[in-house]
Protein backbone atom coordinates (compact mmCIF):
# COMPACT_ATOMS: atom_id res chain seq x y z
CA UNK A 1 0.00 0.00 0.00
CA UNK A 2 2.92 2.33 0.68
CA UNK A 3 3.99 2.19 -2.97
CA UNK A 4 0.49 3.25 -3.99
CA UNK A 5 0.73 6.19 -1.59
CA UNK A 6 4.09 7.12 -3.10
CA UNK A 7 2.70 6.91 -6.63
CA UNK A 8 -0.26 9.13 -5.67
CA UNK A 9 2.08 11.58 -3.90
CA UNK A 10 4.04 11.88 -7.13
CA UNK A 11 0.85 12.55 -9.10
CA UNK A 12 -0.28 15.25 -6.69
CA UNK A 13 3.20 16.84 -6.70
CA UNK A 14 3.06 17.00 -10.50
CA UNK A 15 -0.44 18.43 -10.37
CA UNK A 16 0.58 21.00 -7.74
CA UNK A 17 3.59 22.16 -9.72
CA UNK A 18 1.52 22.45 -12.89
CA UNK A 19 -1.10 24.47 -11.03
CA UNK A 20 1.69 26.66 -9.64
CA UNK A 21 2.85 27.45 -13.17
CA UNK A 22 -0.74 28.23 -14.19
CA UNK A 23 -1.25 30.45 -11.12
CA UNK A 24 0.98 33.13 -12.68
CA UNK A 25 2.80 33.90 -9.44
CA UNK A 26 -0.28 33.10 -7.34
CA UNK A 27 -2.24 35.85 -9.05
CA UNK A 28 -4.92 33.48 -10.39
CA UNK A 29 -7.27 32.19 -7.69
CA UNK A 30 -8.27 28.75 -8.96
CA UNK A 31 -4.76 27.52 -9.86
CA UNK A 32 -3.54 28.90 -6.53
CA UNK A 33 -6.19 26.86 -4.70
CA UNK A 34 -5.25 23.86 -6.86
CA UNK A 35 -1.59 24.29 -5.91
CA UNK A 36 -2.39 24.41 -2.20
CA UNK A 37 -4.74 21.42 -2.19
CA UNK A 38 -2.42 19.36 -4.39
CA UNK A 39 0.66 19.96 -2.25
CA UNK A 40 -1.15 19.31 1.02
CA UNK A 41 -2.48 16.05 -0.40
CA UNK A 42 0.95 15.19 -1.81
CA UNK A 43 2.71 15.57 1.53
CA UNK A 44 0.04 13.63 3.42
CA UNK A 45 0.39 10.76 0.96
CA UNK A 46 4.19 10.96 1.07
CA UNK A 47 4.10 10.76 4.86
CA UNK A 48 1.97 7.59 4.61
CA UNK A 49 4.48 6.09 2.16
CA UNK A 50 7.35 6.86 4.53
CA UNK A 51 5.84 4.59 7.17
CA UNK A 52 7.34 1.55 5.44
CA UNK A 53 9.54 2.77 2.55
CA UNK A 54 13.06 3.93 3.41
CA UNK A 55 13.13 7.73 3.48
CA UNK A 56 16.07 8.07 1.07
CA UNK A 57 14.48 5.73 -1.46
CA UNK A 58 10.99 7.24 -1.24
CA UNK A 59 12.26 10.80 -1.50
CA UNK A 60 14.59 9.96 -4.37
CA UNK A 61 11.80 8.30 -6.34
CA UNK A 62 9.31 11.06 -5.48
CA UNK A 63 11.61 13.88 -6.46
CA UNK A 64 13.15 12.25 -9.56
CA UNK A 65 9.81 11.10 -10.96
CA UNK A 66 8.22 14.47 -10.27
CA UNK A 67 11.17 16.36 -11.75
CA UNK A 68 11.32 14.23 -14.88
CA UNK A 69 7.61 14.41 -15.59
CA UNK A 70 7.42 18.13 -14.82
CA UNK A 71 10.33 18.76 -17.18
CA UNK A 72 8.46 16.86 -19.90
CA UNK A 73 5.25 18.80 -19.17
CA UNK A 74 7.20 22.05 -19.36
CA UNK A 75 8.66 21.12 -22.72
CA UNK A 76 5.44 19.76 -24.26
CA UNK A 77 2.76 22.06 -22.85
CA UNK A 78 4.63 25.24 -21.86
CA UNK A 79 7.12 25.19 -24.76
CA UNK A 80 10.16 25.37 -22.49
CA UNK A 81 13.59 24.91 -24.04
CA UNK A 82 15.00 21.44 -24.54
CA UNK A 83 18.67 20.66 -24.93
CA UNK A 84 20.96 17.66 -24.90
CA UNK A 85 22.35 18.82 -21.56
CA UNK A 86 18.85 18.93 -20.06
CA UNK A 87 18.06 15.43 -21.35
CA UNK A 88 21.42 14.07 -20.18
CA UNK A 89 20.93 15.62 -16.73
CA UNK A 90 17.50 14.02 -16.38
CA UNK A 91 18.98 10.66 -17.39
CA UNK A 92 21.63 11.06 -14.67
CA UNK A 93 18.93 11.79 -12.07
CA UNK A 94 16.96 8.70 -13.08
CA UNK A 95 20.15 6.61 -13.07
CA UNK A 96 20.87 7.84 -9.55
CA UNK A 97 17.46 6.73 -8.34
CA UNK A 98 17.92 3.33 -9.93
CA UNK A 99 21.32 3.08 -8.23
CA UNK A 100 19.82 3.92 -4.84
CA UNK A 101 17.14 1.28 -5.31
CA UNK A 102 19.69 -1.34 -6.31
CA UNK A 103 21.88 -0.50 -3.31
CA UNK A 104 19.01 -1.33 -0.96
CA UNK A 105 18.12 -4.67 -2.57
CA UNK A 106 20.93 -6.44 -0.76
CA UNK A 107 19.61 -5.55 2.72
Amino acid sequence: MSWLYLFLAILFEILGTTFMKLSNGFSQLMPTIGTTISYITCFILLSFALKTIDMGIAYAIWSAAGLSIIAAIGIVFFHEDISLLKIFSLILIIAGVIGLNLSCKGH
